[in-house]
């Protein structure tokens, strides 16, 4: 065998081997996702159909809906972000999401309608209502359908309707990469991107990458982590199909009693600083808050919305501070 020739036949070991190499290190930690959401929830055959939930903490109940590519487990890590500790986290998976199946209607209308009924099967008659991104479209849909169910409101960087500049990903070439790893349901193609190009999926989750470099560690940490909660990908592709073709209309939320916070970010990449606004300017009482940098995920903002939070619901009669 000529010099170059054994060259090349050690190259291509060396590749097959970083390729194997590779896919266990994939395999094995999907097989640890897929794991980590198979635990900590459970599934509550309601009429409207089935629900999956996590049920978590004592205190104030607090029903904690997640975004876009979340999920209970998501739930969970927003509402001790966002709200700390002395709260009752009820966490579900909203339509598509992990265990929760896609039922004939898919609209935030029905699907608050479905956490009423959840707060119904768990014997909570009122709850604190957390709805975040496109989470916020059910839990303003529960508001107004089942007033009696909520304590207080709280939207965070609401993906609502508003009728000028509505929320949108902006079409960069990584975002099309991205695009592409979702719509295909694509759990390898979002693992690959998280450990080499996470700039990318940071970017695609409505953050400019450089505020998320110049963080703390803490920060940077808390980012990542939620990168990777989108995993595994194909168990929440079916929900995220549905949220990324929403059919978002002007709800009368000046009919909406409870009393309400918004919160959202001028550098949303999302642009939920719009739709933000134009729900403060219509439901009664409402206080906004708006934070010069964060973007989507409130890069640095931890501290702050939390207290911001936790004063509004003190001052709602609800926590003591």
């Amino acid at each position: 065998m000529s010099r170059i020739g054994g060259f090349l036949l050690v190259m291509l070991i060396a590749m097959a081997t970083a390729a194997g190499v590779t896919f266990l290190l994939y395999r094995n930690e999907l097989g640890r996702l897929r794991d980590a959401v198979s635990r900590g929830s459970v599934v509550a055959n309601l009429d409207i159909g089935p629900i999956e939930y996590a049920d978590s903490g004592t205190g104030i109940p607090l029903l904690s809906i997640h975004g876009a590519g979340g999920g209970f487990d998501q739930g969970l890590a927003l509402a001790a972000d966002l709200a700390g500790g002395g709260f009752r986290v009820i966490a579900p998976s909203r339509f598509g999401y992990l265990r929760t199946p896609i039922p004939r209607d898919t609209s935030p209308a029905a699907q608050g309608d479905a956490h009423a009924a959840l707060l119904s099967r768990l014997n909570v008659p009122k709850a604190v209502i957390v709805g975040v991104s496109a989470g916020a479209r059910s839990a303003a849909e529960l508001t107004l359908r089942h007033p009696d169910k909520v304590a207080a409101l709280i939207l965070v960087v609401p993906a609502l309707y508003t009728p000028t500049s509505p929320v949108a990903i902006d079409v960069s070439r990584g975002n099309k990469f991205a695009f592409w790893a979702v719509s295909a349901g694509g759990d390898f193609a979002w693992w690959a991107a998280e450990n080499i190009a996470p700039s990318i999926l940071i970017r695609f989750l409505g953050v400019r990458p450089a505020l998320v470099a110049a963080a703390p560690q803490a920060e940077k940490s808390r980012v990542m982590s939620f990168v990777r909660s989108v995993e595994p990908l194909s168990l929440r592709f079916p929900g995220i199909n549905i949220d990324s073709a929403p059919e978002l209309h002007e709800l009368p939320l000046e009919e909406i009693t409870a009393p309400t916070m918004i919160v959202s970010a001028r550098d949303d990449l999302f642009n939920t600083l719009p739709s933000a606004e134009f729900a403060a300017a219509r439901i009664p009482g409402a206080k906004l808050v708006v934070y010069d940098t964060g973007g989507h995920l409130l890069v640095g903002r931890e501290q702050e919305v939390r207290t911001a939070v936790r004063t509004f619901l003190a001052g709602a009669g609800l926590i003591v501070q």
